[in-house]
Parts: structure tokens; C-alpha cells; sequence
């Protein structure tokens, strides 16, 4: 019999607002998190997969537990990027909505610091931080967390490397005998180092939906291509997926970048985010994939944590990623909420030998995607061809008496012979820009 929020133990002005938000029966991992927080005292080590509801199986026990009638801060939740801070803070203020007493407030790097320390004035129990700012807040003496009760860790595999530093100079400031809640998809040495260093000795773990790591209802797919054709590929795919929304993540900010501007040139809905981006702009690319007005985020790894949308029907590594751990975070942004996903990887065939090695770590199997012909990638091209031209504006500069000499050369022409003759000049346009590569690849190899 599946269990409900009332028999973890949850308030009932936190089942009305659970109702409201249509979450009705407890995942996994919140089944298991939820009565050790409210109930035991001991530290908690949770491991679960990307999408299976931690920020709930935290925060509901956590607002529970908060004493709204003590003045000071009372708990400290750490996030590794603003996007993933700010996701829980809004996530807890939609399950605090009948709980108004309780104040939550975020502090998060990239967005101007003034105001964050004029806000933490105000009473405040709740404070969601990304490492590096809330150091810097420390350090100005503008924030006060010295008597903190809770310490969570989200993500916490994110924050053992670049944000190392900061989470250090956090650990200096915190009461010695706070509870610490540690959150993680993946459990790297790293992690295990920092249990040592940051938590008491008496530790709960808990496993919740770890069987597949490489995340249940995600179908695994890998196609090898030459670097010449990766992006028509790409973009083969992409028209196959079109009004589906899905992320397209990159090694770096520079490939981020450059994939982006051609997914504009081809009139791709599309929109990209990394770190050196302000955050304005970051919050306006965020705001318009999560309202579904762009189907296509391209991202880095660090970049793309905190998005939590549940219709992301596909993942594409446009660069195999690095770590096994990379992979199962950037595969866990489909298939979210019970949902079916698909990832898919591009490989170069040089490649191809690490599959073996990421389907053994994370027990899962890949298929090998069907790459597209020659035929097919070039209809394609000339589909993306075909848009453009559809989505392009009129210039409003060319003059009438331009205009109507132009009309004059086509004005006996009817809608579908004026159509076969633009496609068939593309063709020879098309044909005649490939015999030229290939005549210039041969006289290099005769070199």
C-alpha cells in the first residue's frame, strides 16, 4: 500500500499546499528521508537519482522543524549554481505557502550583493546560498550563521571541487553540533572525503532508486560520426525532435557558444547558458525554456543544474562527457517525474571504445543510433534551407520600383513552378559547393 505525506509525519498545512501543487504520494527517496529528519537526530547521507524529488524530501521536514517564533537563522541550504538555488527556493516557498511565518531567503553569486545583505536585515530562517557568495557574506559580517540548527548540502558531488573553497571558509563559521544533510546523485571519493571532513560520526544512509544509476525510463543511444559532419548530424536530429523541447550539453563555454550561433543561423529555437553569462541573461534563457518558449538549451555541466523541467524529451552530449558522474547528471535532466527520456551521445570513432566502460560503471546499455545518409542529411539541409528563408523578416529598405522589376521576372510563374525552380537552383548550388570540397580535399592529399 503506498504510503502518503500524513504518514511520514508531514503538517497539515503542508499537505495543503503538497495538494495544491498535485503532489500526492511520496517518491522513494522521500519516503525514506523524511521520517529520519523529523524523527532521529543523527546526521543523513541521501543518495538518489537526478529528478526523484530531494528538494522535497529536505524541505518539507525542514520547514516542519523550523521555529518560527526564534528570530536568527536556523537553517543553511548550499547549492552549487544560482539556477539550482534558486529552484529550491522556490520550491520551498510554494510548500511554505500556508506556512507564511517561516521567511526564506536566497543569496546567490552573480547578482548584486547590496541588496541580498539589506534582505538578510529581515527576519530570516531559512537561507539558500551558493557557496561562494554566502563566504563573501560572512566575511562582510552581514550574515549571522553561527547558531544555524540544519546544514544541507545539495548536490553535493557539484561542490567538493571548484566550490571548495568556499564551502571551507562556510564550515569555519557553523556551529560544531548543527545536524548536517547531505544530498547527492553519485557518490565519488571525493564525496566520502568530505563526509569525513564535514559530518559527525554518527551518519544515516540512505539509498533510494540507485539501482540504475543510469536512471530508469531513459532509453541510451550513441551515434559515431566523422568531425566534419557532427553538426549536420546534430541538426538532422534536431528536425526530427522538432516541438519537442531538450538540452544539448558541450565540454566548454567557447563550444557552447559556437553551437548556439549555428542553431540560430538555422533558425532553431534555441537558447544557451553557461557561467560567464551575466545573470540577467542567464535568469531570461531559463525563464523562456521553462514557459516552453524555446525548445533547444545548449549548456555546460555546471551551467545546467537546477533545471528541473519535466517535459525534456532528450538529451544530447555533444561532447562526451568526462566523468561517469557528468553523464548521469546530464542524462537526468530527461525523464524526470516518471516520465520516458533519451539521451543521445556523439561520439567520434576513436570514442567508441569508452561505451563499454560507462555502461559497466553505471549499469546500463547503450544502442547504437541509425546516423542518417548522405540523402537524408542533404534533404535535410535543405528543409533547414527552406525555413530560413520562411523566417526571415522583408527588408523594409529595397524600393517599390526594385520590387515590382522583380515581380516582373517571376509574374508568369505559378506558386508551385516558382517553388521547384528556388529548390532545383539550391540543388545545383548545393552540388556545385560539394564538388569543389571534394576537388580541394583530393589536391591536399596529393600534397
Amino acid at each position: 500500500m503506498l504510503k502518503s505525506f500524513s504518514d511520514l509525519g508531514i503538517h497539515q498545512q503542508l499537505q495543503q499546499s503538497l495538494t495544491e501543487l498535485q503532489i500526492s504520494v511520496p517518491t522513494a527517496i522521500q519516503e525514506k528521508v523524511i521520517p529520519v529528519i523529523l524523527n532521529q537526530k543523527e546526521d543523513v547521507v541521501a543518495l538518489a537519482k537526478t529528478g526523484t524529488g530531494k528538494t522535497a524530501a529536505f524541505g518539507l521536514p525542514l520547514l516542519q522543524l523550523i521555529d518560527a517564533e526564534k528570530d536568527i537563522i536556523q537553517a543553511v541550504i548550499l547549492a552549487p549554481t544560482r539556477e539550482l538555488g534558486q529552484q529550491i527556493h522556490s520550491n520551498l516557498e510554494s510548500f511554505a505557502k500556508h506556512n507564511a511565518e517561516i521567511s526564506i531567503a536566497v543569496v546567490c553569486g552573480g547578482i548584486p550583493i547590496k541588496p541580498q545583505i539589506e534582505r538578510l536585515q529581515e527576519t530570516t530562517h531559512i537561507v539558500v546560498a551558493t557557496p561562494g557568495r554566502l563566504a563573501d557574506l560572512v566575511k562582510r559580517e552581514a550574515i549571522a550563521i553561527k547558531t544555524i540548527s540544519y546544514f544541507i548540502l545539495d548536490e553535493a558531488d557539484e561542490m567538493v571541487s571548484a566550490l571548495r573553497e568556499g564551502l571551507d571558509a562556510i564550515i569555519t563559521e557553523i556551529p560544531k553540533n548543527r545536524r548536517t544533510l547531505l544530498f547527492t546523485a553519485t557518490m565519488p571519493g571525493a564525496i566520502k572525503q568530505m563526509i569525513n571532513n564535514y559530518m559527525s560520526n554518527a551518519i544515516v544512509t540512505i539509498e533510494a532508486d540507485m539501482k540504475t544509476v543510469g536512471h530508469q525510463g531513459i532509453e541510451h543511444q550513441y551515434v559515431v560520426v566523422e568531425p566534419i559532419e557532427k553538426l549536420e548530424v546534430l541538426l538532422h536530429f534536431l528536425n526530427t525532435k522538432e516541438g519537442q523541447r531538450g538540452i544539448i550539453f558541450c565540454k566548454t563555454k567557447a563550444a557552447v557558444n559556437k553551437l548556439a550561433k549555428n542553431l540560430a543561423i538555422h533558425k532553431f529555437s534555441s537558447g544557451a547558458i553557461h557561467g560567464s553569462l551575466t545573470q540577467g541573461i542567464r535568469d531570461r534563457i531559463m525563464g523562456q525554456f521553462r514557459e516552453g518558449h524555446i525548445d533547444i538549451l545548449v549548456a555546460t555541466d555546471l551551467a545546467a543544474r537546477g533545471i528541473d523541467v519535466k517535459e525534456i524529451s532528450y538529451v544530447v552530449n555533444y561532447h562526451l562527457p568526462d566523468t561517469y558522474d557528468a553523464y548521469v547528471h546530464r542524462s537526468g535532466r530527461t525523464a524526470r517525474a516518471g516520465a520516458k527520456g533519451f539521451s543521445l551521445t556523439i561520439l567520434q570513432q576513436e570514442e567508441v571504445v569508452d561505451i563499454a566502460n560507462f555502461e559497466k560503471e553505471l549499469g546500463i546499455s547503450f544502442a547504437r543510433y541509425k546516423k542518417a545518409d548522405r540523402q537524408s542529411i542533404e534533404e535535410n539541409n535543405g528543409l533547414l534551407w527552406a525555413k530560413k528563408i520562411f523566417k526571415t523578416k522583408p527588408n523594409k529598405t529595397v524600393s517599390e520600383d526594385f520590387k515590382r522589376r522583380i515581380r516582373t521576372v517571376f509574374h508568369h510563374l505559378t506558386k508551385e513552378e516558382l517553388i521547384e525552380k528556388v529548390l532545383a537552383n539550391y540543388l545545383e548550388q548545393s552540388n556545385s559547393h560539394i564538388t569543389k570540397e571534394n576537388s580541394s580535399k583530393k589536391k591536399k592529399k596529393k600534397k
